[in-house]
């Protein structure tokens, strides 16, 4: 019977895992950028990138993880986001060794937010929570109405203005490579937005709303933001959650069917669970 081995991803295991990654799961994403994707941009006390199986040391399935320390009512909470997930056909049977070895994990909140169909499932017999994720869509026109809105992406002009807290996301995720930034300001007022440029139907034209630090605000403008994004970003449409953006914002077209995102925790509660400081905004697929 041939042997297969369970192990960590160190930092020395990211670039052939990467390599894996990029043969075996997703090709469109090249080795560089799910290595990029894995050695997260912000600050963190991570134990490992997830978890390898290896046959005679070559790797034939890996899970990929993301970690992050977050501040919650005062307290630092640690969670791990789930990623991609990749076994070779031959080691399908072993692959869920991955999966159990990253929820034998004590004191961490674990986060899926791009299972796989087949995934779904699994997870909900794991006792996994299914979120909310009522959405809607925007089509993105060239001029929009809003007087006083004024919408940016420079990141140093973001940076001086946003409030200590969200100053500290911006900082984690300026780097991140699937995260874009903007500004959106009204007066005194503002709201800080993160996106993710995503493919629906084969076209890579639309803006998942990721973070809104301000969502009335967000709903004001979202006319202008919108406007921006065609003219600035060439994204046609915008689709957001309503849990994400405040409720369903006037003017959108519902989404029947919307990509589920899940979560696993004995304390934590929906309400508390956001996509930043994740595979969302690390690896743009």
């Amino acid at each position: 019977m041939t042997q297969v081995d369970l192990a960590p991803i160190s930092d020395a295991d990211v670039a052939e895992t990467a390599q894996f990654m990029h043969r075996n799961h997703n090709t469109r994403i090249t080795a560089e950028e799910w290595a990029g994707a894995m050695n997260v941009p912000w600050r963190v006390d991570a134990p490992h990138h997830g978890f390898v199986l290896r046959v005679d040391g070559e790797i034939v399935g890996a899970y990929l993880a993301y970690f992050s320390d977050r501040e919650i009512d005062g307290v630092v909470e640690k969670f791990c986001n789930l990623g991609a997930w990749c076994v070779l056909e031959p080691y399908r049977a072993q692959g869920l060794r991955l999966l159990m070895a990253l929820l034998r994990m004590r004191d961490y909140h674990f986060t899926d937010l791009s299972p796989s169909g087949n995934v779904v499932p699994l997870n909900r017999k794991l006792k996994f929570t299914v979120l909310d994720t009522t959405a809607s869509m925007r089509v993105n026109l060239p001029f929009a109405s809003g007087k006083g809105i004024r919408i940016t992406s420079d990141d140093d002009v973001i940076a001086e203005t946003l409030t200590p807290d969200q100053r500290r996301i911006h900082a984690d995720h300026r780097a991140a490579a699937a995260a874009h930034h903007l500004l959106v300001s009204a007066g005194d007022e503002h709201c800080y937005v993160i996106f993710r440029r995503d493919t629906r139907k084969r076209v890579r034209a639309f803006a998942t709303v990721l973070h809104v630090s301000n969502a009335a605000l967000f709903q004001r403008a979202l006319g202008r933001i919108g406007s921006h994004l065609l003219r600035h970003h060439g994204i046609a449409a915008t689709l957001m959650e309503d849990r994400v953006v405040g409720g369903r914002p006037p003017g959108t077209v519902a989404i029947s069917q919307t990509r589920p995102k899940m979560f696993k925790s004995s304390t934590m509660t929906a309400e508390r669970i956001d996509y930043l400081y994740s595979e969302l905004v690390c690896l743009a697929w």
